[in-house]
C-alpha cells in the first residue's frame, strides 16, 4: 500500500475515464474495467476494490490551477473553459476563480435578447459549487 493521499472515487472513476481516453487516441482501446484496475495498480494497490475501499467514499475536494481546463454549469447552461485567474479565500478548501469560457454561455433566459458573458468570477468551496443560488435554487455554478 502506498501512504499518498487518495483522491475521493469519483475523481479516481475520472482519471479511469481519461486514461482510456488516452490510451484510445494512441490505438490501445481497453474496457473501463481494465482502465479501473490499471489506474488501481498506478496507485500501488492491487486491485479496484482494493483501492476504492482505501479511498472511502468521500467527496471530491477541487483544487484549482491557472490553465487548467474545467468543466460544469454556469447559471444551468453547460459550459467548457480555462482558469484564467484563482485565489484562495480562506482556509477551508474555498477559491475565488475567473473562468475563460470556450463559447460564449448565454445568462439572459429572455428569448429575443441574448446576453453572453466569456468571463466570469465565481467563489467556490471545496465540493466545487456556490454558496449563491439562482431562484430555482441551483448554484450558480458547479464545476464537474
Amino acid at each position: 500500500m502506498t501512504n499518498i493521499s487518495l483522491p475521493a472515487i469519483s475523481v479516481l472513476k475520472d482519471q479511469a475515464k481519461r486514461l482510456r481516453s488516452s490510451l484510445a487516441a494512441e490505438g490501445t482501446v481497453i474496457g473501463h474495467s481494465k482502465s479501473l484496475e490499471m489506474l488501481a495498480r498506478q496507485y500501488g494497490y492491487r486491485d479496484w476494490n482494493t483501492l476504492h475501499a482505501a479511498s472511502g467514499n468521500r467527496p471530491a475536494t477541487y483544487t484549482f490551477a491557472l490553465g487548467q481546463r474545467v468543466e460544469g454549469l454556469y447559471l444551468g447552461r453547460p459550459f467548457t473553459g480555462q482558469v484564467h485567474a484563482v485565489s484562495s479565500v480562506g482556509a477551508d478548501g474555498w477559491h475565488r476563480v475567473t473562468l475563460n469560457f470556450d463559447c460564449p454561455v448565454e445568462v439572459a433566459g429572455i428569448e429575443g435578447m441574448p446576453v453572453t458573458r466569456s468571463r466570469v468570477s465565481a467563489t467556490l468551496g471545496p465540493n466545487g459549487r456556490t454558496v449563491e443560488k439562482t431562484s430555482n435554487g441551483q448554484p450558480h455554478m458547479v464545476i464537474n
